[in-house]
């Protein structure tokens, strides 16, 4: 591997060793944080939840926007988007206005790292593929590893804002890195994006992941929750009806049956 593969590497890592820093810090802090809200933490697992539902709604498109606008414009856009509603979940006030930062980081988070691996992919010959990963999985790995503790630490010597407030900094040098040592790549043929696909994937995603959030609980949510499954059902069965019926590939076994066109 060249110099310059190596920083797309590191770049890639630290995007993903963000994202994986703010899903494993934020679990040590729900103590602190219910306590500002008065609100008992299991309640704010949703804050986690809507995170995680956001990720799985948007990832399916961000190869497509990739590849429509370039991999180095969505990755520093994707960045910005993060650290910025970083800053905004640290000033929030109310479980409401956490909940709905926490959606629009994840749409950030979905369009951040798969875009970095795929710039990565497109960079690094397939020859240093194996080394490449080697440079992006090390670093990436040490996220789950010192969050809880830096989630600790910071609750315990500083407050539960700055959970949130430190992946400023390291989105500030991932943006710096991409910038210099990216190049903008774009695809010469961009098909046409599934919006029908995109929907019933979405719903039938965000639904699957909020039912199983809501049926452990009892009463009104419970119901909700098995409600949320069900509709899940008969949206996944639109979906995959819709995908058997893309044109240019037999119905059972088409490669090409997902949300964007690739």
């Amino acid at each position: 591997m060249t110099s310059r593969q190596r920083i797309v590497a590191l770049t890639v890592a630290c995007a993903l060793f963000m994202q994986t820093l703010d899903s494993s810090v934020l679990g040590t802090a729900l103590p602190a944080i219910g306590r500002d809200f008065n609100l008992d933490p299991v309640r704010l697992h949703l804050a986690m939840t809507s995170y995680l539902i956001a990720l799985a709604v948007f990832m399916p498109m961000s190869g497509w926007i990739a590849n429509r606008f370039g991999t180095r414009n969505v990755l520093r856009i994707a960045i910005v988007i993060f650290i910025g509603v970083s800053v905004g979940c640290g000033f929030s006030t109310s479980i409401l206005q956490l909940v709905i930062m926490r959606i629009v980081q994840g749409m950030g988070g979905a369009m951040m790292v798969p875009v970095a691996r795929l710039a990565l992919l497109r960079s690094v010959p397939k020859s240093s593929l194996v080394q490449a990963m080697t440079w992006v999985s090390v670093p990436a790995l040490l996220g789950p590893v010192v969050g809880p503790p830096v989630g600790g630490f910071l609750v315990t010597y500083a407050s539960w804002p700055w959970i949130f407030w430190i992946n400023v900094p390291i989105g500030l040098i991932g943006i710096a890195l991409a910038t210099v040592f990216f190049e903008n790549l774009k695809s010469p043929e961009i098909p046409k994006f599934d919006r029908v696909g995109s929907v019933w994937s979405a719903i039938a995603v965000a639904g699957i992941l909020f039912g199983l959030e809501m049926a452990p609980h009892s009463g009104i949510a419970r119901q909700t929750g098995y409600g949320f499954l069900l509709f899940d059902i008969i949206a996944a069965v639109f979906y995959t009806r819709h995908a058997r019926s893309m044109p240019g590939m037999p119905a059972a076994t088409n490669p090409r049956s997902s949300t964007c066109r690739f």
